[in-house]
């Protein structure tokens, strides 16, 4: 008698897309901000905030939570940034901060400007993703929380790497790929409050 083979199980190995991840308490309160005010100022009325409230504290994903307050804020101040696209400056200076996504791969470029990349409150698509640079003549700055790993294979041509992040062998990668000519890139970890004299 043949013996039972199970079916093999087939792994989803597809990334879910940036809207598609899990929102968390953080999340619902930044939305919950946002329809008070448009009650207050009078953009929602008493049941529509009601009905907004209700879906929010059921939505299980990040493009639930921003699907709720698309007619309220403008795409650029929106509190969940799920939409997100390469950064790019050209003499002049741009930063992407907040609680955005940042996808498996993503490009930065600056070209005599300066770019900070602000990680302390983003969501990271993957455990490792590839940031794709390309800087001439300007400083790209990438800010991560405590517990990323920064690698910079990226090529420098006149042009300085500096990592300052403390190594986390166990932490999500940020691999810094591209070429940097005549710039900088520096990653750091965010700055720490400085502690009063007057407090014990």
């Amino acid at each position: 008698m043949d013996s039972f083979r199970p079916p093999a199980i087939r792994k989803n190995t597809a990334e879910p897309k940036p809207a598609d991840l899990r929102a968390g308490d953080t999340d619902r309160e930044q939305v919950a901000v946002v329809l008070n005010d448009a009650l207050a100022d009078g953009r929602l009325s008493h049941d529509e905030h009601e009905e907004r409230l209700e879906r929010l504290y059921g939505a299980r994903t990040l493009g639930e939570l921003t699907a709720l307050i698309a007619d309220l804020v403008p795409p650029e101040e929106q509190p969940l940034q799920t939409d997100v696209r390469p950064v790019t400056a050209f003499f002049g200076s741009e930063k992407r901060s907040g609680r955005w996504v940042v996808p498996t791969h993503f490009t930065a470029t600056a070209i005599c400007a300066n770019v900070t990349l602000d990680l302390c409150d983003a969501l990271l698509q993957s455990r490792h993703v590839t940031l794709q640079v390309t800087v001439m003549g300007g400083t790209l700055t990438l800010i991560v929380p405590e517990g990323v790993r920064i690698e910079m294979p990226a090529s420098a041509f006149l042009g300085g790497k500096k990592n300052q992040v403390p190594s986390s062998p166990d932490g999500p990668v940020i691999e810094i790929t591209g070429v940097v000519s005549m710039g900088n890139i520096v990653a750091k970890s965010p700055k720490r409050p400085r502690r009063s004299w007057f407090r014990r």
